[in-house]
Formats: structure tokens, sequence, C-alpha cells
């Protein structure tokens, strides 16, 4: 199958950041023939010795053989390699699946000059279709012969996770830890089947931090919770999901082994900001998406029930379909807090969009203004409000609109 360029997401970044290296990252891609033609479809990472491996995966009840792998390998809580490859998710493949996993990890320990154990892999594509690993023999050797650490190097890692994406997806951090500049690099993918459950499709982040594993865990864990776990295209979650964090220790700052040491609070701060932008850059490729759109839940019971309430705004075909269709359809929102199950009382709701508030105390808001309503319906980015009236729960939502061409992608997305 030849991979066939969609036009970029209108809702893409003008420019994408030049990432700058991390000690103890090289990166090299190349083109397997997984399932696409005449572009990279295999991304290999060397990683130096000592380096720390933490993940977040989906808690989806039928994942990938990738996905198992992963959760079994940081029992180890070390990495010297991960291996993505897209075009096939090797999800739904039984023992084949199991088989191809086993195999992907032995070739690439071969060429890292590590234990199997110590290596990680990811897949992204079709799902029930057996992953033809042996594709993979010559060429991770070939890759870890070549591996670079340079700015190119992570555009092309970007490039060659890529599904139905319309742009790579990178983004660039520093902070610093006991005094030392410390860099933090991620690289995403993901445009469709996204409703994670605790990440998004794939994404992997990169640090020369020295970071004990369990403080790794703990801070990538948490910052899942405020950007991949709030970002939905179609309320789908991938049987692959997977965020992992690699930190090389190469800073030259002693480790931290706490992620309460007041000592992270700046790196922390970074990391979040990098997950959140990552997440973003994934509602703005969303497939066929014309609109980025924010959601916002206050005035909850709690900051749970805001979360709740606020994806399944974010979640509804009605509402989505309005957006894209410019329609400052508020009684649609109405509808999808009522379904949300959570506590709400209808004659204390407002709504706005953007800064118009359109319904009140149960009821069209005496001031309502279509044409003030359209004009925000208008822009490229558009943000939704709720405001329940129950006490201080809130919380905050990425999504983009729902238009013909996320049908057009999915409806012939395996022919």
């Amino acid at each position: 199958m030849s991979s066939k360029p969609s036009p970029v997401s209108p809702l893409a970044p003008t420019t994408n950041p030049d990432l700058p290296p991390v000690a103890g990252v090289r990166l090299a891609t190349a083109q397997a023939g997984i399932r696409y033609s005449g572009r990279t479809d295999v991304l290999f990472v060397g990683l130096e010795p000592g380096t720390r491996a933490a993940g977040v995966f989906t808690r989806s009840k039928c994942p990938s053989a990738p996905v198992d792998w992963c959760r079994e390998a940081l029992a180890t809580g070390t990495a010297r390699a991960l291996v993505v490859n897209s075009g096939n998710a090797n999800a739904f493949t039984g023992r084949l699946g199991r088989d191809a996993v086993a195999l992907t990890a032995k070739i690439a320990a071969a060429a890292a000059g590590c234990a199997e154990s110590e290596v990680y892999i990811a897949s992204t594509g079709v799902i029930g279709e057996p992953l033809p690993a042996e594709r993979f023999e010559g060429v991770l050797a070939a890759c870890a012969g070549r591996a670079q650490d340079g700015a190119g190097a992570w555009a092309e890692a970007a490039r060659a996770i890529m599904t139905t994406d319309t742009f790579p997806k990178l983004a660039t951090r520093e902070a610093e830890i006991h005094g030392t500049k410390v860099r933090i690099n991620g690289i995403a993918k993901g445009a469709g089947m996204i409703a994670p459950d605790m990440a998004t499709m794939l994404a992997f982040v990169f640090t020369d931090a020295a970071l004990s594993q369990g403080a790794a865990q703990a801070l990538l864990a948490r910052g899942a919770d405020d950007s991949f776990n709030c970002v939905t295209v179609d309320g789908d979650t991938s049987t692959s999901d997977t965020l992992m964090l690699f930190a090389t220790g190469k800073a030259g700052h002693t480790e931290v082994a706490d992620a309460e040491d007041p000592a992270l609070a700046g790196f922390k701060a970074a990391l979040d900001d990098l997950l959140s932008e990552l997440a973003q850059l994934v509602a703005r490729d969303g497939e066929g998406a014309r609109k980025f759109v924010t959601v916002r839940v206050g005035g909850a019971e709690s900051d749970a029930s805001a979360h709740r309430i606020a994806l399944s705004i974010a979640n509804s075909p009605l509402v989505k379909t309005a957006v894209a269709g410019e329609d400052a359809n508020w009684g649609r929102v109405v509808m999808a807090v009522g379904k949300a199950g959570e506590p709400a009382d209808r004659d204390r709701l407002a709504i706005w969009f953007g800064d118009v508030r359109v319904a009140v105390e149960g009821a069209r808001d005496p001031a309502y203004s279509e044409d003030a309503a359209s004009a925000v319906m208008r822009a490229p980015e558009v943000e939704i409000r709720v405001d329940l009236g129950l006490g201080a729960g809130k919380a905050r939502v990425w999504t983009c609109d729902l238009t013909k061409g996320y049908i057009e992608i999915n409806g012939d997305y395996r022919s």
C-alpha cells in the first residue's frame, strides 16, 4: 500500500520546532515496508546505559502485544532501545503478535548490544493484521549504526511514526535541577481513535535529567492526567495508547529519587507544559478537523465530575457537528451536560461560546445575540464554557469538530 499524503490540517503550527540534542539519546528511521511504500515506517532510538524508563498505557481490555511487552519490561526499570513502527498496530493478533514482539526485541537487542528486556516496543496502525517483524532484520542494525541526535533526526522520528497524521508533532523544553540545565524533548502521533484512557496513541518523551524510575513514573502519570487524558478526537480509546518517558541521567546532576523533591519543581512544570502542547497538537490534527475546541466546565461538585461532563460535551457528535457547521447550538451542550450522569441542576446552568453567554438559569440568556455567538463559531478556535453553579469543581478538555473528512478517512482506512 502506498501512503497517500493528506492535506495538512489547517490547525497545524506554521513551523515545527528544531529540537536540540538530548545527551544519551540517538535516533534513526528507516523504510521496513510494514504497510506503506515510499516512506519511513520504523523508528529506532538508542539509549545510553543507565537510562530509566517510565510509562502509562491504555486501559483498554484489548491491549496490543507491544503494550503487554512494555508493561512487563518496566519491571527492569532500565532502557537501552525503543522501536516504533507505523502501519500495523500488532493488536488482536494472538500468538503471532506475541511472537512478532519477541522477534522485534531480539533483533533490536542485538543491534543495541543489550538485553531483550531493555528494549521497548510500540506499534500503530491497522488492528488485526499480523506484523511481519522479520522485516526488521538488518534494518534495526543499520539504524543503530547511523543513529544520531541532531535536530533533523527528531523531525524524521516524528514523521516515521505517523499514520493518518497530517503533520509531525514535536515539542521541547528546558529546566534546571540542582542548578544544572536539563533538556526535555517529546514526539507524538495521533489523529483518530483518540479518547485516551491514560495516554494518547503514541507519545515518547526524552530527558537528560537524572531521575529514579519511581520519580519518573510519578511525574509522567500525573502529567498525563492533565494533558493526554484531557484530549479527545472521536471518543474511541486505542488498543495501543502508549506514553513513555526515558531519563538518561547524562545532564550531570545528582539523581533525584523522590517526585516530591522541591528540586524537581521547575522540571515538573516544564514536563507538564510539554505534555500539554503535544496533547493539543493531537487535537489540532484530528481527522478531518477544521476547528480546535476547548471545553471548560466549572461550578461542579468535584473536579472528577467536571471532567466527566467536559468529556461528555467534547465527545458529543451533535456538539462537534454543530461546531463544524459554525452553529451556536447551545441546546446540544445542555443535552451533553444532562446525559453525563453527573450532578447538575438545569436551573443553575450557564453556558458561553467564547465570551458570549448564550444560556443562564435554565433558559436562553435574555441578552442573547445570534450575531455575536455566530461570530465566535466562525473562528478556527472555539471555547465552550459551562458553569453548573453547584461547587468548586472544574476541568478543561481539548477536542476538535467532526466533519465529512473524518468519515472519508475512516470509511476506507483499510482499503
